[in-house]
């Protein structure tokens, strides 16, 4: 199945048009996504060395993620609207971008990570929530987010270079 045809007109809509020929937004549309993706990424890692056993373990890890959760999914949501925004201004040659292509990987391999960990190890979290060293699977899951997720940062600087 050939979808050149679908991003190419994906490409040629007014918006994506009006995006990639303005000298502001798309630098501007990078910006905030940018700063999204920090966020995303600062929340999670707090929470990922909570469950690490690593950082606020004074804290409950149920009460960090229900104070972070809101930012992250804010950040997230901002950074997918930018993210397409942005994918169709040039849809064509992002398709054809190695690193554009492994960062899309890593985004659904640590959402995976975060259905596996909700759907486990999390549904016990009153078992295991005061104490200092959180149980293997929630190790895991947060080592492999923290590690995801700085290769979903790493990829995205690493687009504009390929």
């Amino acid at each position: 199945m050939d979808i050149q045809p679908t991003l190419q007109a994906l490409q040629d809509t007014s918006v994506a048009t009006f995006i990639r020929e303005s000298g502001s937004v798309f630098p501007a549309l990078e910006s905030v996504h940018v700063i999204g993706i920090a966020l995303v990424f600062g929340t999670i890692a707090v929470v990922d060395l909570r469950l690490l056993g690593v950082a606020s373990h004074r804290r409950s890890a149920l009460r960090l993620i229900k104070d972070l959760l809101p930012f992250t999914w804010v950040a997230f949501v901002a950074c997918v609207i930018t993210g397409l925004l942005m994918f169709a201004a040039n849809a064509t040659t992002y398709a054809e971008n190695t690193a554009f292509l492994c960062k899309m990987g890593l985004l659904l391999l640590a959402g995976l990570n975060m259905g596996v960990f909700h759907l486990g190890v999390f549904r016990r979290i009153a078992e295991w929530d005061t104490t200092l060293t959180p149980p293997s699977q929630a190790r895991v899951a947060g080592f492999s987010s923290l590690a995801l997720w700085a290769g979903v940062v790493f990829l995205g600087r690493w687009i504009a270079f390929l």
